[in-house]
């Protein structure tokens, strides 16, 4: 019976792909409901709604495909503490608008949720997706940044030169097309600071993601834990050169070749008009 639930909620994604300029966008989340923290806390955590669903809102209205998936295909968790007004303008009505639209599509749902896990993703065959989306939350911190599934699915598109957004702590997840990655993660955890492997294909490329600036303000949402590393540090240490904002919690998009990141909540809407501009 999940089955085929999952497939008519496939097939309702589908149908604003009638027409001839549509494109099909790939949207990954973690799989992650909490983060752990560097004193052995955890933290309860998912996709921030906005980062979601706001991207998520153009591209269908745009009429293109989308196609969730999760590492293993289990059903995303939202970060509650992102179901503020403050992340949409202040506007409770387009916090509403966004939550019925994350309903109707019954992404967190375990039972009805249309995401697939990366394994078929893969097997589907990554060439009839034209763009790929990574929303944050602290979840992708917990399980993207070392999913080796995620990181073929990240080498092929590169190798594609095919679009590739992400936004807030989602490019942490660049980090799983490492070669390795287990010790370099492992080296940053523990405090010190490895050496930028050879051979990274992002090497070299502008970027940006929530920064250590905007961490350390916001890092009271912890309940007094930290992070075992910031995604800027990391992202850094490996080779790519941030470009941040000049006022924290500003919206900032960079574009780089194929990558197209956004820094904070605050850029979701840009990092997704980007993404639009690219799939014309």
């Amino acid at each position: 019976m999940k089955s085929l639930k999952v497939l008519a909620a496939a097939l309702a994604l589908a149908l604003p792909a009638a027409h001839a300029d549509a494109a099909h966008v790939l949207v990954v989340l973690s799989d992650a409901d909490h983060l752990d923290l560097k004193d052995g806390r955890v933290f309860p955590t998912g996709f921030y709604l906005n980062e979601l669903m706001q991207p998520v809102k153009l591209f269908l209205d745009a009429g293109h495909q989308v196609t969730f998936a999760t590492p293993s295909g289990v059903a995303p968790t939202v970060d509650r503490g992102s179901l503020d007004p403050m992340y949409f303008g202040g506007d409770a009505g387009a916090l509403k608008a966004h939550q019925d639209l994350l309903d109707r599509l019954a992404l967190t749902r375990p039972a009805q949720s249309p995401v697939l896990s990366l394994a078929r993703i893969e097997q589907m065959g990554y060439g009839q997706f034209d763009a790929v989306y990574v929303p944050g939350g602290h979840a992708p911190m917990q399980d993207l940044l070392a999913s080796p599934a995620m990181g073929r699915l990240l080498a092929d598109f590169h190798g594609r030169g095919k679009t590739t957004a992400l936004v807030c702590h989602g490019p942490i997840a660049l980090l799983s097309t490492l070669s390795g990655n287990g010790a370099f993660i492992g080296a940053l955890e523990a405090g010190g600071k490895p050496a930028a492997p050879a051979d990274w294909i992002y090497a070299g490329y502008r970027f940006t993601v929530i920064s250590n600036q905007e961490e350390e303000q916001a890092k009271g949402a912890l309940g007094g834990g930290e992070m075992k590393f910031y995604p800027q540090t990391a992202l850094e240490t490996a080779g790519a050169h941030h470009v941040g904002n000049t006022s924290p919690w500003a919206a900032n998009v960079v574009i780089d070749r194929e990558l197209v990141t956004g820094q904070n909540p605050a850029s979701a809407i840009g990092v997704a008009n980007a993404v639009l501009e690219r799939l014309k």
